[in-house]
């Protein structure tokens, strides 16, 4: 096991998760509930990373992250290094790549709500804070689960994209499935073999998450 490949990896899909959370919370819930022009394309847009090959994402990313851009020289002078080949630049990719697999629980959480039940928690008197922090959050607690273990997993499990956008940098963008890849270009199938059963272990547990979350959905 390359344990500072690992370590990569959690770090990334721990503060991906971290960061996409409220992010997805919010997207999801105005999507659900509200209608409005464009609302269409907005859905197409946040889904288009499930359907685009990594090597077409990740090249748009590595154009859009590159030094000569808005977007990378403001992060250059705000933090002093590039978005290409760096672990800030793996994580911004690694955003907007898992966009889709937390927004999408998330919102069919929230329209399993009935729209009376926020409506008699208004009438209660509960603000719209205390509505969504004390009704609509329990309720679409398993969904919001479910996208939180689907990003976790495939974070730890993201190859292309972030192969193009971090390169391959020992402790610093070389995540499990690139190590995973260096090992078989090696011919070292006994170690590619023990970080693939790493990665099984983690896309099984989430599937096993999201199947619990939604028997709970269910059920309610």
């Amino acid at each position: 096991m390359d344990w500072t490949a690992f370590s990569v990896s959690l770090q990334l899909a721990a503060w991906t998760c971290l960061l996409i959370l409220p992010v997805a919370v919010v997207v999801a819930r105005v999507l659900a509930w509200r209608e409005f022009r464009g609302k269409s394309v907005v859905e197409a847009l946040i889904l288009l990373p499930l359907v685009l090959p990594p090597t077409v994402l990740g090249f748009y990313l590595l154009v859009g992250f590159g030094s000569e851009t808005g977007v990378g020289k403001f992060v250059a002078g705000l933090t002093g290094q590039t978005l290409v080949f760096s672990f800030l630049g793996i994580l911004l990719a690694s955003l907007v790549v898992n966009l889709p697999f937390a927004v999408q629980p998330m919102q069919r959480a929230f329209e399993g709500i009935p729209a009376n039940v926020r409506e008699a928690a208004w009438v209660s008197g509960l603000s719209s804070w205390e509505t969504f922090r004390r009704i609509e959050l329990p309720l679409a607690w398993p969904g919001i689960v479910s996208s939180m273990a689907l990003v976790f997993a495939h974070s730890l499990g993201e190859f292309g994209v972030i192969l193009m956008i971090g390169g391959n940098i020992p402790g610093e963008t070389q995540t499990l499935s690139i190590a995973i890849y260096d090992r078989v270009q090696a011919f070292r199938n006994d170690e590619a073999s023990i970080m693939a059963a790493a990665l099984l272990v983690f896309s099984f547990v989430a599937i096993v998450i999201v199947n619990i979350m939604a028997r709970r959905r269910l059920l309610r």
